[in-house]
């Protein structure tokens, strides 16, 4: 069993920045691959980057790239997203989760979830 906890999402205005964490409890965590994903109001949830679980390897969704960065502390437990250069259909509530493939973007293809955190760029 895997529990993953998000934080770090707020407000901030069209161009700023922010940094997602996401703790997770597992002690085998580096041999999960991990994702984050988002899902705006009305809209389904959608694959944005993954990481394998050495660290050593991402994949991002193309809107993804150039503006955000995954990485993670296995000594930590802990996979971050440094999120710049935001825009307003960036608005979502963000999601942490767990898989034991890589790269996962299915929905699917992951196990475990956090709760989310949800991220507000006004324009």
């Amino acid at each position: 069993q895997v529990q993953l906890v998000e934080s770090g999402g707020g407000l901030v205005q069209a161009g700023g920045s922010l940094r997602l964490s996401c703790a997770a409890s597992a002690r085998t965590f580096s041999s999960y691959a991990m994702g984050w994903f988002r899902q705006a109001p009305g809209k389904v949830r959608e694959f944005v980057v993954a990481i394998s679980g050495s660290g050593g390897n991402t994949y991002y969704q193309d809107s993804a790239k150039g503006r955000f960065t995954i990485s993670r502390d296995n000594a930590k437990n802990t996979v971050y997203l440094e999120m710049n250069s935001l825009r307003p259909e960036d608005t979502a509530v963000f999601y942490c989760a767990a898989s034991s493939a890589f790269p996962a973007v299915r929905v699917s293809s992951y196990n475990y979830w956090g709760q989310g955190t949800q991220v507000t760029v006004s324009s």
